[in-house]
This record gives structure tokens, sequence and C-alpha cells, in this order.
């Protein structure tokens, strides 16, 4: 499966493709895996998505304006989805801060176990001799993607048949996927592992993997573990009760301002910029942040090329900079004479690692980081303080209140 360009006009042409299929086809089909080049059944937007090069109150309004609101329900509920995510994240960053640091601490202990370490390379190379997982593997790798359900099976499988760390098949996955996201993807691994609602795991089924890939894949009897209970001895303490969420930084229209695009917000030429006075653009370009271990090429240039289009839609001369040295960021601001950097929210994640590190030489060099936030997700993140049940029930009013009826 080959995607194309990261572009908002490519973005845009794969909208309008599928908007046909927002609503009775895509309820329908949304849980069959066809095979690399054949996901006809979902719209393969998420890379786009992922760096809102095209957002989700976009796709939701083009699903709602064909189908309907009841028409297009399953369809807006997967995008309300993604906002879910991000807002459950933001309220308990400390889930976010202890996947990090375990990630490490998982990543030491394979360099010094010979044994589990090449169970991990064998898996990620797609040679466990579970052929359907061993597809999945493969296809990740080489086109940058999975379908949803594919990622379903095979971090169970992962988890419970391979009995494989969890955060290091998290993280797998986040160095390969072209829509890879801090949020949706931690939090969708400790869903599978019992971590997220706990009591309830995702068990990869033989009969489920055959029916749901047109028997493509028919796993033998016993070669995948039946599921008794998640991983919920790894955290016994629980959940940590939801927090406020964060107040960004607001702007102010004055200062000389240095405009910063990130993946996070490839449409900062959306918000009304017009009384800046702006001194300096950049794009900030992350993607490496998101692994101790190499990040796959193609996610690299994905991000790199969604900078680039977003940057000659933003005008001006724009400095193309790299997340390095965090005091990098203060000197090119401030050799700019700019007192504030104003950049798309940046949820929690390796990029908001990153600034955090650099908030102290920001404020050597009398700089402030503002963000500016959508109201799409300040409308979702509100709710999203448990499971997705309590968002679901206000999708009716997000829409009505975001206009999108």
């Amino acid at each position: 499966m080959e995607f194309g360009p990261p572009t908002r006009a490519a973005g845009l042409l794969r909208l309008q493709a599928f908007v046909p299929r927002m609503g009775r086809a895509y309820a329908a089909g949304r849980n069959f895996d066809r095979g690399p080049g054949k996901h006809r059944d979902v719209s393969c937007l998420s890379p786009w998505l992922r760096r809102r090069l095209v957002t989700e109150e976009e796709v939701a309004a083009a699903a709602i304006a064909a189908h309907g609101l009841e028409g297009a329900e399953k369809f807006v509920q997967e995008v309300v989805w993604r906002g879910y995510f991000k807002g459950w994240l933001e309220r308990r960053p400390a889930i976010w801060a202890a996947y990090r640091d375990g990630l490490e601490a998982d990543l030491r202990a394979m360099e010094g176990d010979a044994a589990l370490h090449a169970q991990v390379a064998e898996a990620e190379r797609g040679a466990t001799g579970i052929a359907a997982f061993d597809a999945w593997a493969q296809e990740l790798v080489a086109t940058g993607y999975l379908h949803n359900h594919a990622r379903m099976w095979f971090a169970s499988i992962w988890i419970f048949t391979l009995r494989l760390p969890w955060r290091v098949g998290a993280d797998f996955f986040y160095r390969h996927l072209l829509d890879g996201d801090p949020a949706s993807n931690t939090l969708s691994w400790r869903w599978v592992a019992g971590l997220h609602t706990r009591g309830k795991v995702y068990e990869a089924k033989a009969w489920n993997i055959a029916k749901f890939t047109d028997q493509r894949f028919a796993p033998e009897a016993g070669q995948l573990a039946e599921v008794t209970q998640g991983l919920e001895g790894e955290e016994p303490e629980g959940l940590p009760a939801p927090g406020p969420l964060r107040r960004p930084v607001a702007p102010e229209a004055v200062a000389p301002t240095a405009l910063l695009l990130t993946e996070e917000e490839c449409r900062l030429e959306e918000f009304d910029l017009s009384g800046f006075d702006v001194v300096a653009r950049g794009s900030l370009a992350g993607s490496a942040l998101r692994s101790p271990r190499p990040v796959a090429e193609q996610v690299a240039a994905f991000e790199v090329g969604s900078l680039a289009d977003a940057a000659a839609r933003l005008g001006g001369e724009v400095t193309a900079l790299r997340a390095g040295a965090p005091e990098d960021l203060a000197r090119w601001a401030a050799g700019a004479g700019a007192r504030q950097i104003v950049t798309g929210y940046v949820p929690e994640g390796p990029l908001r690692d990153w600034l955090r590190a650099a908030e102290a030489p920001l404020a050597k060099a009398g700089v402030r980081l503002c963000e500016v936030q959508r109201g799409w997700d300040m409308a979702i993140w509100p709710h999203a303080t448990a499971g997705f049940f309590k968002v679901k029930k206000q999708i009716p009013r997000i829409v009505q209140q975001r206009q999108l009826l």
C-alpha cells in the first residue's frame, strides 16, 4: 500500500474519495482487514489527521453532511476516539511518563537478556511462525500502516501469546506507524493489555481473525493463548485520578513573535495570526524523539514533508529546525528578536517532554512559549475523564456546539 504525498491537498483528495463510504458501508465493513492495498472499508486518513493536515472536525463535518449524524454514527465515533484518547492522557500525564520510563527500563533489560532480545527481533521481522502476526509485522515495516483491527490482534498476540514486554511492542508500532500518536498508541496497547479499562482485555481469537480477514488467515488450534486475565498486576495501585487540563500560555499580540510549526499542528494558518508582530517562522521536526531506538525513515520523511507543506501555506521564510538540544529553540527565537513563540497545542508525548526541557533556556532568553488550541479539542477533552462512553454520550452536543449539523 502506498500513501499519497504528505500534503493537505492529498489528504483532501483522500477525504473526498471516502465520503460516500462514511455511512452504512463503513459501519458494515470497518472491522475487515482485507490486506495491504485493499483497505477499502476504512479511510486511511490517519497519517494526515495525525498532523492535522486534514482535521478531525473537517472529516466529521464531511461525514455528517453526506450521511447525517445517525447515518455516520460509527464513523464519527471513531474520529472522536482520537480526541478522547488525547484528552484522557492530558488528564493523566503520569501514564505517559510511566510508559516512557518503563520503555527505557524494558530496553535495558532486553539488552541484558540475549534470549529475550532474539525473541523481540524475531517478532519484529515477522518470523514467529504465526502467519497472521508475521504478515502484519512485515506490512507495518513495509507500509507504515496497519488496519485498526490488525493492530489489536497483533498487540494481543505480542502480549499474551508471545509474552513479550508490551511497551516494547508499543514502541515497535510508534517507530513505524505513519499515524503514530503518543496518546492513541500508548492507550490502545494499554487497553489490549487490560490496563486502560481494568478487568477487560482484548483477546485475539482464531475465529475472529479468520472471519475478519476473509479467511486469509486461520490460526491453528492452540496456536494463540487463551487469555484469562490482563496485566493489571503490573500496576497494583490502579489508575491515577484524572487531573485538571493544562492551560497553555496565551500569546500576546503586541509581542515580537516567532511562529512554530510542529507535526501536532500543520494548519497554523487557520488560527487568526493577523494581529501578531511576526519576526520569524520555523518548523520543528521531532519524529526522532519517538523512541530511543531508530525511527523508520518513512515516518521521518512524512513528517518533514508535512512540515514543508504547512510552511508553504504559512507563507514567508520558514527555518527548518530539528528537535536536538532544547537550547537551540531559545537561540533561534531570541536571535530573531522574538519575545514569544506561538505554536499549536502540544499534548503529552515526546515533543511535550522536549519542550519542557526547553522551558528553562527559553525563560533565560526572555522568550515565552505560547500555544493556540482548537475548539474541537476543547469540546471533547473536558469529558475524557473515564471510559469512552461518557464522551460518546456527548457527541450530539459536541456536533451541535461545533455547528456541524
